[in-house]
């Protein structure tokens, strides 16, 4: 009876051969006979006539004779040849002795499921053919671990892999070594399984190495329970994107710039000739008074209109119609030669160290405007220091700069630069005062310690100069800033001279070795002797030497002393630089025989090269 009641199933028995032997309710709603329509009749009445062409009747009563259970899904008909689809079990039925006497089969109607699922199938065929066909996004999935589990003809566009070489491998080979070594991939996917997307903007690399600004959005996937099962990734190439917008800024800055520019030179120049002109007459005036206080207030006077006179000076320099005396000049020569004047500047908390490329291209500048650009940055990076101390580095090298590089500094030409710069460990600047650090008269410090034109000066010298500024910083992180200046390559040179040839004579290896690199990194082409014999001999080969620089101290019977004057007799021409740790043995040196005392330091020593050079 409960059987008979069930109608949500279809519950029939069949007897040896497959004859309908009972049916109850449910077999009649699902499947459209009455109980006397179909009670004698063949159980393959319900089968697909394809199903019936492959025998699938006969081997369902011959798998569930054999193995006790025959289950299959599948197409079924109904009385009035509609189609549903079926879940089906067919078991044995055996007596007391264990004897086959029939079959016992209940089914149900899975129509809807099955299209449920033929729907999703098709949703997802349309997706992948979707995704196949996309290939301005680079589509992909990766695991919790972030491995790349997929791959769209996108991706392989994008990136230049093919889906059999990423697959399975981690999804961090597309970002820079820098950015691996931040761990940004790690970062990324903990944002996006936290707070549930992660979007950005950020340098990737492509298989062959090419680099490309990307737009990236990660999403968290979760299964039915909510459960993180992954990461879908989409990213685009936004390189010109990027460049335009950068183009962009770089024009509104440079016209910006320009007309502050104008505007601040012909300001300079008015206010000039009324500094003539008040100069001027309180020098006459001082002329026709004897009255010492009122001399002295014309002191003063005088004193203002310089101070006005220099602002003036420094604005037109911001306006690049300051007057310039370019000449060739070592910028690395200029820096050691500035050394004790560079160390005064940066006050007792800093510490300044040299990074001087030993190969420096020659450039053409006005030298004094060069020493006040340095010597403004030397002051400004003490500023960010502060008095808890620092390190101040100045450095040069040689850059090749290319069209893509000379277009994010903006408005200037690809081609060979020196590079000037001073980095700091300081307070460091936030992009907003980054942004304004050239304008004329923007300063962050309290009244009275800065006029604001300190970088407008440098950034009008760079730019008078040909060149351009650059300037790094990070709040909290420190500054550097950067001066261009175009190089002067040799006709068929990557490299420019080298400051001098230094005949190096120490019977100390260890300070044999360091000195000999002092000097390389100085510019200087290093030739070294450990004793007086080995340095007469370099000189009596005929190597072109400008310095000998020796230690006073010497094995062998000939000190210094007296290896320098058998230089001079071999080279008239030949300077001379003396080292010792202990200033009394330079009593019976020559005049004109310079000195420097162990220890020194690279700054005294390039100092004092350059002052020998210079005499």
């Amino acid at each position: 009876m409960l059987v008979r009641a069930v109608t949500d199933y279809a519950i029939y028995m069949l007897d040896l051969d497959g004859h309908v032997l009972s049916w109850n309710a449910g077999a009649e709603r699902l499947k459209g006979y009455a109980e006397n329509e179909i009670v004698g009749q063949h159980f393959s009445n319900f089968f697909t006539p394809e199903d019936r062409a492959a025998d699938k009747p006969a081997i369902a009563l011959k798998t569930a004779a054999e193995t006790g259970r025959w289950e299959d899904e599948g197409w079924r008909v109904r009385k009035d040849g509609t189609r549903f689809w079926a879940l089906a079990v067919l078991d044995a039925i055996r007596d007391a002795n264990g004897k086959l006497v029939g079959f016992a089969k209940i089914s149900r109607d899975m129509t809807e499921r099955r299209l449920a699922q033929q729907a999703l199938a098709e949703s997802e065929r349309r997706f992948r053919l979707l995704i196949r066909s996309v290939i301005d996004y680079a589509l992909f999935t990766l695991d919790l671990e972030g491995i790349i589990q997929s791959w769209n003809p996108g991706a392989e566009h994008l990136k230049g892999y093919t889906a059999e070489e990423v697959i399975g491998k981690h999804f961090s080979i597309f970002y820079p070594q820098e950015a691996r070594e931040a761990g940004d991939p790690e970062r990324v996917l903990s944002i996006a399984r936290n707070e549930g997307r992660f979007e950005g903007e950020g340098w990737r690399v492509r298989k062959d190495g090419t680099r490309f600004w990307a737009s990236v959005v990660i999403d968290p996937i979760r299964d039915e329970e909510g459960t993180l099962i992954g990461f879908t990734k989409i990213t685009r190439d936004t390189t010109e994107r990027r460049a335009l917008e950068q183009a962009r800024d770089q024009l509104y800055q440079a016209q910006k710039m320009e007309s502050v520019g104008q505007l601040t030179g012909g300001v300079a120049h008015d206010f000039n000739n009324l500094l003539t002109a008040v100069g001027g007459s309180l020098s006459l005036v001082k002329h026709l008074i004897t009255d010492q206080r009122a001399l002295k207030l014309l002191d003063t006077a005088e004193s203002a209109v310089a101070r006005g006179a220099r602002l003036t000076q420094q604005l037109l320099a911001f306006s690049r119609q300051h007057p310039v005396q370019p000449e060739k000049a070592n910028v690395n020569e200029l820096i050691t030669s500035l050394a004790s004047l560079l160390r005064h500047a940066s006050g007792e908390n800093a510490e300044i160290r040299l990074n001087l490329s030993p190969l420096l291209w020659l450039c053409e500048v006005d030298r004094t405007q060069l020493q006040s650009a340095l010597l403004n940055l030397i002051v400004n990076a003490r500023d960010a220091i502060g008095e808890s101390g620092g390190i101040i580095t100045i450095e040069t090298r040689n850059c090749e700069i290319d069209e893509p590089r000379a277009a994010s500094l903006g408005d200037i030409a690809a081609g060979h630069f020196v590079m000037l710069a001073v980095s700091d460990n300081g307070s460091g600047m936030s992009p907003e005062i980054r942004a304004k650090a050239v304008e004329p008269f923007f300063t962050t410090k309290e009244p009275g310690r800065g006029s604001g034109l300190g970088l407008s000066q440098i950034y009008g010298f760079a730019r008078q100069s040909g060149g351009q500024l650059e300037i790094d910083s990070d709040l909290g992180h420190g500054t550097t800033v950067r001066i261009f200046l175009p190089g002067l390559v040799p006709e068929g040179a990557d490299t420019a001279d080298k400051l001098g040839s230094v005949l190096l004579t120490e019977d100390d290896p260890d300070v044999l070795t360091i000195a000999a690199e002092t000097l390389r990194l100085l510019g200087y082409e290093v030739h070294t002797a450990r004793n007086a014999t080995e340095a007469l001999a370099i000189l009596n080969q005929g190597t072109p030497i400008d310095i000998l620089f020796t230690d006073i101290v010497m094995p062998n019977g000939m000190n210094g002393i007296a290896l320098a004057r058998e230089a001079r007799r071999l080279r008239p021409r030949i300077r001379v630089l003396l080292a010792s740790g202990y200033s009394r043995d330079r009593v019976d040196a020559d005049d004109d025989m310079a000195f420097i005392s162990k220890p020194y330091q690279m700054a005294d020593l390039a100092h004092q090269l350059v002052g020998i050079k210079a005499n």
